[in-house]
């Protein structure tokens, strides 16, 4: 296995646990550059503040050869802006890199991956980031290689370039201005159930009804017409289900188990797996009539909350 060639941003806020594993499997590749951006604990949470103490503290274990830079925040920023400003501050240092929150634990073949694939598409506008995150059963891709191409970059483990981050904002009330409708249309595969749910989604964000980040990087990859490069194999495993989870809450049947990689890969078509992207829009958002239902109930949830 060949060393990390690529800089890491890790983002933390107060699972010192996750980060600590985390961690652990970064020594096993030992990139030259890693980034720590820690969020600030909230006010009225008993015993985050020492928790998310204890995460900047493990700086001082990323002990084998490398430069290390902390981004520490004093107040909580949250989901939306602490993600948003520490991308942000690990890109106006690097050109491109690698992005791990802290309950995503990589396999070792992730990283030469993404600095395989970060090297061939460094000058193809077409291509928008690369993901190690895979749900799809092989039986329901389209494509035979090592990766396939999506509309959508999945960020559990996730790398791309300054070039593309420089087109994501947080605030997307224009939304409909980036992403015409015919453009919508088409970036969400032709299909009224994709178009539906996206449609809910950049309104659900453009209303600020929903602290997040990664909707506004679906929203900056659609409107550019740039696709990401998907490992048609799982890199990655999330630490993060349960009840203390922001979003993930719930462990979905569907995940797959963690995967190496064979590398080098051989180039595929810069093409969408169509099949691949229809499976991802049933199965894992939801884009039926019940997802939508349930979507619903979730909304009228956080109105009723803001008005009682």
């Amino acid at each position: 296995m060949t060393a990390a060639d690529d800089a890491v941003l890790i983002l933390a806020f107060n699972r010192p646990d996750h980060l600590r594993r985390l961690i652990e499997r970064l020594r096993e590749v030992a990139p030259s550059r890693v980034y720590l951006a820690v969020d600030g604990p909230r006010a009225d949470r008993v015993g985050e503040r020492e928790a998310v103490m204890e995460c900047r503290a493990l700086a001082t274990s990323i002990d084998w050869p490398c430069s290390v830079e902390t981004q520490f925040q004093e107040e909580n920023l949250g989901c939306g802006l602490g993600v948003t400003t520490a991308i942000t501050w690990f890109f106006s240092r690097e050109e491109r890199g690698i992005i791990l929150e802290d309950d995503i634990l990589p396999d070792p073949s992730f990283f030469p991956f993404c600095t395989e694939l970060l090297d061939r598409y460094e000058d193809d506008a077409r291509v928008f980031a690369i993901s190690g995150c895979n749900y799809v059963p092989p039986e329901a891709m389209g494509s035979v290689g090592a990766y396939r191409f999506s509309r959508v970059p999945h960020i559990w483990g996730w790398a791309t370039w300054r070039r593309s981050w420089q087109s994501h904002a947080l605030n997307i009330k224009d939304w409909r201005t980036r992403l015409p409708l015919r453009a919508l249309w088409q970036a969400s595969g032709r299909s009224v159930a994709g178009m539906a749910y996206w449609t809910s989604t950049f309104e659900l964000l453009a209303r600020n009804q929903v602290d997040t980040w990664d909707g506004q990087l679906v929203l900056a990859g659609m409107a550019a017409d740039q696709w990401t490069a998907t490992s048609n194999v799982n890199l990655v495993e999330n630490l993060g289900f349960g009840s203390a989870a922001t979003h993930t809450v719930r462990r979905p049947g569907y995940l797959r188990e963690v995967e190496a990689i064979r590398l080098p890969t051989d180039p595929v078509p810069v093409e969408i797996d169509e099949r691949a992207d229809a499976w991802t829009r049933r199965y894992h958002f939801g884009a039926t009539v019940p997802g939508f239902a349930a979507q619903g109930a979730r909304y009228l949830r956080r109105r009723l909350g803001r008005t009682q």
